[in-house]
Parts: C-alpha cells; sequence; structure tokens
C-alpha cells in the first residue's frame, strides 16, 4: 500500500484583556487589537450586540459610533450596528445564525476584517459560529458580558448551536483574534446572572486549584453582596485556569474522550434542555457540581468533609443543588426525560469510552468510565433533601449527615 502522511501543527495565540470602558472614546484597547494590510485603509468591523446588553446599557449603539469616529483612521464600521437577541433561544436553530452570516456577507467583510460581539455567552456562540463558518474564519473579537462569558466560554475555542435537541451539536473549535472582560457590563447583571456564573469558577477551583476553592469560600460573602473588587478576583482566576487547561492540557480541539473543563457538565447540559432552558447555564453546572460531588462522595472517591465544603459553598453562593426534573423517570434512565440519559448523551457527543470527572479530594480530579446509576439515584435523593432543608428552614448539618448515612426517604 502507497501513502502520503501530512503532519500539520498549527500554533493559536490570543489575548484575553481586562478593562473598563472598552467603547470610551479615550481608551486605546480596541483599536490597538485591529491591524488592517498596508495599503488597504481603515478595517472593515461589524459590531454585534446582545439585545439583552443594549437593552440594559442604553446608548451602547452610539458608544459604538462615536468610538469607531475617533480611531477612524483604524477601522470602520461596516454598516449599521446589528443588534441580535441573546438567552440560550437565539442558539436554539439557525435563525439567528442566518441573520448574523447574512450580515457578514452583505458587508462585504473578508477573512482580514473584524467581527466585534458584545454580548453573553450563548450569544458568542452564535456570532462565533457565524464569523467561524464564514470564508472558514473572520477574525473575531468577543466582548463578553456575564460572569460566565467572562470567566469561562468567551475565553475558550468553542462555537456552536443547538440542533436536534441537543445542546452545542452543531459548532466549530475556533479561537477568538482576542476576547476583551470589560468589568463595566457585570454591574447591570441580575442577582441570578451575577451569582450563577460564579459556579464555573467554583467548578475550576474544583479540578485545577485548591487554594482558590479556599478563597471562594472566603469570598462568598462578598461576591453574594455584588463587591465589584471580589467578582473581579474571580472572573481573572477561573479565566486564567481556563485558559492553562486549553493552553497545556493536551487536547484543545477535544479529539479524545475526556474533557475535564465539562466537570458537572453531563447533568447540567441534560438540565437546560429538560428545563426548557429555565435553568440558566450557570445554575445546571452548580447542580451539576453538587451531583457529581455527591456521588464521589457515596462511592468512597471525596471525604465527606471535601463534599460538605463543596455543598456549603454552593449554597453560601445562593446556589440551587436540586429542581424537581432532576428526580424525574430515574426508573427509566433511557427516558428522554430522565436527567440519566444525559450521561449517553455525554458520551455521544465525544464518542468513545464514556469518562466522567471526578474528584480524589478538592483539587485532585479523577476520571471514571461507569457511573453506578443506583448510587446516582441515591446522590439525587440526597441534593432533594438538601433543597428541601434549605427553602423550608431547616437546619442543615442534620440533614447533610442524615442524607449521607441513611440511604433514600
Amino acid at each position: 500500500m502507497d501513502e502520503i502522511r501530512q503532519k500539520i501543527r498549527v500554533a493559536f495565540d490570543f489575548p484575553v484583556h481586562f478593562t473598563t470602558g472598552v467603547f470610551a472614546a479615550h481608551n486605546p484597547l480596541l483599536a490597538s487589537l485591529i491591524t488592517s494590510d498596508p495599503g488597504r485603509g481603515p478595517a472593515d468591523v461589524l459590531a454585534v450586540i446582545d439585545d439583552g446588553v443594549a437593552r440594559a446599557h442604553a446608548g451602547i449603539t452610539d458608544a459604538v459610533a462615536r468610538y469607531q469616529a475617533a480611531h477612524a483612521h483604524v477601522f470602520r464600521l461596516a454598516g449599521s450596528v446589528l443588534v441580535i437577541p441573546g438567552g440560550e433561544a437565539c442558539k436554539t436553530g439557525t435563525d439567528t445564525l442566518d441573520v448574523v452570516g447574512r450580515a457578514i456577507h452583505q458587508a462585504a467583510l473578508c477573512r482580514h476584517s473584524y467581527v466585534v460581539a458584545v454580548g453573553g455567552g450563548a450569544m458568542l456562540d452564535v456570532v462565533g459560529y457565524a464569523a467561524a463558518i464564514a470564508h472558514r474564519g473572520v477574525r473575531l473579537i468577543r466582548v463578553p458580558t456575564t460572569v460566565l462569558a467572562q470567566d469561562d466560554s468567551a475565553v475558550g475555542v468553542k462555537n456552536g448551536i443547538n440542533a436536534f435537541g441537543v445542546k452545542n451539536y452543531l459548532g466549530t473549535f475556533a479561537p477568538p483574534y482576542a476576547v476583551i472582560n470589560d468589568a463595566a457590563f457585570l454591574t447591570t447583571l441580575l442577582d441570578r446572572d451575577w451569582l450563577g456564573g460564579v459556579s464555573e469558577a467554583v467548578k475550576a477551583a474544583l479540578i485545577r486549584d485548591a487554594p482558590f476553592f479556599d478563597e471562594l469560600e472566603r469570598l462568598a460573602p462578598a461576591i453574594v453582596a455584588r463587591d465589584a473588587a471580589a467578582m473581579d478576583v474571580v472572573v481573572r482566576r477561573s479565566a486564567a485556569l481556563h485558559l492553562a487547561h486549553i493552553a497545556q492540557g493536551g487536547d484543545p480541539f477535544e479529539t479524545g474522550s475526556s474533557r475535564p473543563l465539562d466537570f458537572g457538565h453531563w447533568a447540567a447540559h441534560k438540565l437546560e434542555q429538560l428545563t426548557s432552558h429555565r435553568l440558566r447555564h450557570g445554575e445546571a453546572v452548580a447542580i451539576g457540581i453538587a451531583l457529581d460531588t455527591t456521588y464521589a462522595c457515596l462511592v468512597g472517591l471525596l471525604s465527606e468533609r471535601d463534599w460538605h465544603r463543596i455543598t456549603d459553598l454552593l449554597i453560601a453562593l445562593r446556589l440551587a443543588v436540586y429542581v424537581p426534573e432532576l428526580g424525574a423517570h430515574l426508573d427509566l434512565p433511557e427516558h428522554e426525560r430522565s436527567v440519566l440519559r444525559g450521561l449517553e448523551e455525554f458520551r455521544e457527543h465525544l464518542g468513545g469510552q464514556l469518562t466522567i470527572l471526578l474528584l480524589r479530594s478538592i483539587g485532585q480530579p479523577v476520571e471514571v468510565h461507569e457511573i453506578d446509576r443506583s448510587v446516582m439515584i441515591r446522590a439525587i435523593d440526597v441534593l432533594r433533601r438538601i433543597e428541601d432543608a434549605r427553602l423550608t428552614g431547616a437546619a442543615m448539618a442534620p440533614v447533610l449527615a442524615a442524607a449521607l448515612s441513611g440511604g433514600t426517604r
């Protein structure tokens, strides 16, 4: 047999910047990231803004126009600022994707042009996917506006939309040209979005950085009180941990069967679907973390002390650890409305052997390839008891002790 074999190595390099007031005319950051080919004049830029951001930050489209005018020698706006829907609904189906793709086409952008996307994680997923497949790649500058996007999703290399009832079924691995985290955008978030995004920081600390988990425990009251300095610590450290894993984890485009950054996500993705996205992604991740750490404790991997600390932190951050959909159809694990079906969907997304990340201790993960569904069902019941006690104001310590020791009610 004759063959010619080719091996290609491609290096990706993109910065993640931290600033305040990205569209203030005197802030040079965005303009400094934009370059154009010699002799072609200012670069073409399509600005796309999440409609939730446009509502919360009145006048942002005018601010973008003023910023461009102040830096007209660097770039020009390719048409009007495009405002599109945000939230998970925008990435379910292709409607919003088509709008962005058409705008890129009508603006006559090329692979040396830029799309500047300003919004939450779901909106950035859609715009990133459109930019990645237009001409096989238009330069994308992400300006994430939520805690979850700034500390996790926007600093990564994934883009995509939901299809066929499956989260992120269609998508690409396409690193951004740059990311700009502007702390000012976080000030208008609802409390649930301010707190929900912290779950991804908790996840990163649990699998990579035990001292950061200690710090999250210390900072929890300040985070709940919406202390900006505390949130800055959370976002910066979480973003750094995510970037380090992508760069040094050995599998940035997930060609294997393991994806450590999706700790707690097999259940989270399924719960988002089961709740018709009533649960935000960060809220679902908190429940997924609670579930997998409870399971790890019940099978003897994780100590009760560490399990208590993790559960206590999630509760201190006012994140739910249970919703009714978690307990539905547990006797039928293949039922499309059973969270246990999420295990197979998680395996299928990557292919190969089921690989679930659990914890031996805080900061020390371990991969397992089998899940005892009867123990997972018990873990779900433990979380139900905890959430019941939380809602009724019952003392938590005896509930936790009874939940771990006594099986199901």
